[in-house]
């Protein structure tokens, strides 16, 4: 095993260098996993621009990923060298009130790998053995590096409370906002209005069970669902974007009495909204940190085919073409939902 190892990082805005890692003396409870894939998420790009709310550059990348475990520590009992595993990059305390009722992504001190200096695009990682799940056996290490982005989405859908028969509409057609659009339709049996600027994100949506889609470059998103629900709105939202409009559009849609969901990572810290909707309407606004109990439930749903992750993944690149992948990405004409890495054996 070697001393050190090459971890991505990014040093300044839309930099990606490589630094020498120690690797690190397994604690008592720890696994030592080799990184197969890793995806780029959505917060990775705030980071890649420099303008993730919640870290400074320099900073470690990268936080979506799975691989093979290959070390394991003395007290290890939930793993075996060998196992294929996904990972939950969550750093909570355990020993705070909400930790001790089971509410660890509201954790007063919660914080994640790539926030602590570790990152997933890089040959190894390191993690507690509770924070790293056993891969179905039809759930390719591609496959599961999303399942930290479809736990994000599942927790958000659940905390919203839709059930059977109620409309949703999601702004925002990233990856988290067609997750949260498949999910819903899961539990709903209804598709979501889905909204964003780009067509071929929206087609993808429309591909995976999206009632409509909404391009909002070409026509107001508020008219639009208004006048496709007679009206009413919607019992539910979800806002994925990150921005003002589109969280103010998300309470907009609203019927008397429903209540919207806040994913996006905002880079703009204050922001406007349409107060008077709170009580005109009786609405409510939900926000959704991370996962709490979720990868398992996504796990599941994938095991026995109830979701699909494979549509989702659009490139599959090189370690070496990581900064292509940002790049990719943040391509205005691009036609990506989620980049993955294979990382070099």
């Amino acid at each position: 095993m070697p001393e050190t190892y090459p971890m991505a990082v990014i040093a300044a805005p839309r930099q990606i260098e490589y630094v020498q890692k120690k690797l690190s003396p397994l604690g008592d409870y720890e696994i030592l996993i080799k990184i197969k894939a890793a995806a780029i998420c959505g917060s990775d790009l705030h980071l890649y621009k420099g303008l993730h709310p919640s870290a400074s550059l320099p900073a470690a990348l990268g936080h979506e990923a799975s691989g093979q475990v290959i070390e394991i520590g003395k007290s290890v009992t939930k793993h075996k060298i060998g196992d294929r595993v996904t990972i939950e990059p969550v750093i909570a305390c355990g020993k705070c009130d909400y930790c001790s009722r089971g509410d660890y992504h509201l954790c007063k001190d919660i914080s994640f790998q790539y926030r602590q200096g570790q990152g997933v695009f890089a040959p190894f990682f390191i993690v507690h053995e509770d924070r790293a799940f056993h891969l179905p056996k039809n759930i390719s290490y591609e496959e599961g590096a999303l399942v930290e982005p479809m736990s994000v989405a599942l927790h958000a859908v659940k905390k919203s409370g839709i059930k059977l028969g109620q409309t949703s509409a999601v702004f925002g057609a990233g990856a988290i906002g067609i997750l949260v659009s498949m999910l819903t339709r899961q539990t709903s049996g209804i598709g979501s209005i889905i909204c964003d600027i780009h067509p071929y994100r929206l087609q993808k949506a429309l591909d995976l069970g999206a009632q409509f889609a909404i391009n909002s470059r070409e026509q107001d998103p508020v008219n639009a669902i208004l006048e496709a629900t007679n009206g009413l709105g919607v019992d539910k939202s979800f806002e994925a974007v990150g921005l003002e409009l589109t969280l103010s559009q998300s309470l907009q849609v609203l019927k008397h009495g429903a209540n919207a969901t806040l994913i996006g990572i905002f880079e703009q810290i204050e922001n406007k909204i349409p107060i008077h909707l709170f009580v005109q309407r009786e609405i409510s606004l939900y926000g959704a940190q991370g996962y709490s109990w979720d990868f398992q439930d996504a796990l599941k749903m994938l095991e026995t085919n109830t979701m699909s992750l494979k549509p989702l993944i659009t490139h599959i690149l090189l370690l070496s073409e990581l900064q292509q992948g940002f790049e990719i990405l943040l391509s205005p004409n691009n036609k990506s939902i989620k980049v993955v890495v294979k990382i070099d054996d």
